[in-house]
């Protein structure tokens, strides 16, 4: 999804759509006028129980969605999802926070590639702040942060970059596994920045299942939840810090911008050409997009880590597959992608025929994905895996009811006079991406007490280099903003190198799927411990930028 916001999307796209307006252009051999395709590929699927409302986990194909990446304007989301509180009855309205992060590529990536990365996209109250991920929030003004203190650091094996937690260079069809589910690692509290308003105790926490990574990476701070109520107390209790999840959530590939290019012949019929779209393939030629997407009760994991906190016998983090509902797909979808000039009205963009070339199809009961009219798509194969390219060029038509609709039309029959066979879709990288650098005053959060070794530095596949320091999980700077005393903060700490001690990075938690090889994370990611800081400390990044 991009989902959502992945970079939240529901705003933040629509400002940065506002910001973005290209020129007309010309083609190689004619005229062209730069377009865009964007729209959601849906996914239904049957519902389960409301008493599943601890969080959930899925895996979705991870895969090079443009055969060039085309420049910061691309942004779309892979398959993902939305989690919402659950509320009695229906949602209040005006009240908007989830968490709806995935993989994907948005404007504001700095060292984008062809292959996606994921971010965590945890949204306050009306995106008044957003969490991506450890050091990444809305913006980049640490003077005023809103979000970059959302999420804390957990594992002691994997760096966070803020520009998005990479994958392996070459990813193609592999399956990433991952999902949200709450630990209690913090207490509830009655009081809020010293306001008399409560903070739950669900610090909702991302599991990741990759081939060369398992376990828990980070969570989002109570506090980044409930400190909207501070200001408006009638809110207190609503949001996900003390609330349990919707089991029941959209499932859809969101998508804000492809290149494409639209041209008119002598005659005055209208054609595009979109840049080159591509989706995994299976031997078979067809595409495993979404596996077993999972809803899970509080029995799953929660209660036995409350027990092993209390006291009680250690919990071995494995999630309980018998606390857990599968949701069942029927094999039906839609499609509202769509081609269009810039500035055009809502009304006015025309939609492709998507059904003329994908079927969406249930490839067992928990396995999603779409099934390609073989002679109108292209299959390719090589050293990374196989690719699907959907159809390039397109002609504006009337469907059946005497609608607008792109359909496909093969490359001979676009007239020479539009342009298209020469239109271009070049890889483009920001000449020097600007680095992301944390506050480095003396006085800061990041300085006292600041690290306890470091700074170290990896190179990402990426094409860029971070620079990290080990800190004592309690003293990194997201602790030190989430409203939390020092007898708090050591509290968890303790509760922490508990989970250090027990938790290793090499053995299942999430349930294992059934289809499919697993995605790797970008091996530079992983890390080991310094000596001596094996348990009780995490890998805090504080610096992102080109290699030199």
């Amino acid at each position: 999804m991009l989902d959502a916001p992945r970079r939240p999307l529901f705003a933040a796209c629509l400002a940065l759509l506002a910001l973005w307006r290209p020129a007309s252009i010309m083609a190689d051999d004619g005229p062209a006028r730069r377009a865009e395709m964007a729209g959601y590929l849906l996914v239904p699927h049957d519902k389960v129980p409301k008493t599943y409302d601890a969080g959930y986990s899925m895996y979705v194909a991870a895969w090079p969605l443009l055969k060039n990446y085309p420049g910061q304007e691309f942004q779309s989301g892979l398959f993902g999802t939305w989690m919402f509180a659950q509320h009695e009855g229906q949602a209040p309205k005006g009240q908007y926070s989830d968490i709806e992060g995935g993989l994907g590529w948005w404007r504001d990536t700095r060292f984008a590639t062809e292959t996606p990365k994921f971010i965590m996209g945890g949204v306050a109250l009306n995106f008044s702040e957003w969490a991506n991920g450890p050091g990444a929030g809305k913006g980049r003004d640490w003077n005023h942060p809103k979000g970059h203190y959302a999420v804390a650091q957990l594992s002691p094996w994997v760096l966070w970059p803020p520009d998005g937690l990479n994958l392996k260079q070459g990813t193609c069809g592999e399956l990433f596994g991952y999902g949200y589910l709450p630990l209690p690692l913090t207490s509830s509290k009655r009081t809020t920045a010293g306001k008399d308003v409560p903070t739950g105790d669900h610090c909702w926490t991302l599991f990741l299942n990759t081939g060369n990574f398992k376990g828990p990476v980070a969570f989002f701070t109570p506090y980044f939840w409930s400190r909207p109520t501070v200001e408006d107390p009638r809110l207190s209790g609503r949001f996900l810090d003390a609330r349990p999840s919707e089991p029941n959530k959209a499932l859809q590939m969101e998508t804000q911008h492809i290149p494409a290019y639209l041209s008119k012949d002598a005659r005055g019929d209208t054609y595009a050409r979109i840049a080159p779209t591509r989706f995994p393939g299976n031997p078979d030629g067809d595409s495993v997009l979404v596996h077993r997407i999972t809803a899970y009760s509080k029995a799953a994991l929660w209660d036995g880590v409350k027990a092993w906190f209390d006291g009680g016998p250690a919990a071995s983090g494995v999630i309980d597959p018998k606390a857990a509902s599968v949701h069942t797909f029927p094999g039906k979808g839609g499609a509202t992608w769509q081609i269009y000039p810039p500035d055009i009205a809502r009304d006015k963009k025309v939609p492709l025929a998507w059904s003329s070339f994908a079927t969406p199809v249930a490839l067992d009961e928990t396995t999603y994905g779409y099934r390609w009219t073989k002679d109108l798509v292209t299959k390719t194969d090589s050293k990374d895996g196989s690719l699907v390219t959907l159809p390039e060029y397109y002609r504006l038509a009337k469907d059946r009811k005497d609608k607008d609709q792109w359909v496909v039309v093969s490359p001979g029959d676009v007239p020479a006079e539009t342009g298209l066979a020469g239109a271009t879709f070049p890889r483009r990288r920001e000449a020097r991406s600007e680095p992301y650098v944390t506050p480095d005053d003396a006085d800061s959060c990041w300085k006292k007490p600041g690290p306890a070794a470091g700074p170290f530095r990896a190179k990402l596949g990426d094409g860029s280099v971070v620079t990290y320091s080990w800190y004592r999980f309690a003293d990194q700077p997201a602790l030190l903003n989430a409203d939390m005393t020092d007898a708090e903060r050591e509290r968890l700490q303790k509760r922490v190198e508990m989970l250090h001690r027990g938790w290793t990075r090499d053995r299942d938690y999430l349930p294992r799927p059934t289809v499919g090889k697993l995605a790797d994370l970008d091996p530079a990611v992983i890390v080991s411990p310094p000596k001596g800081l094996e348990v009780g400390y995490v890998p805090i990044v504080t610096r992102q930028a080109a290699q030199e």
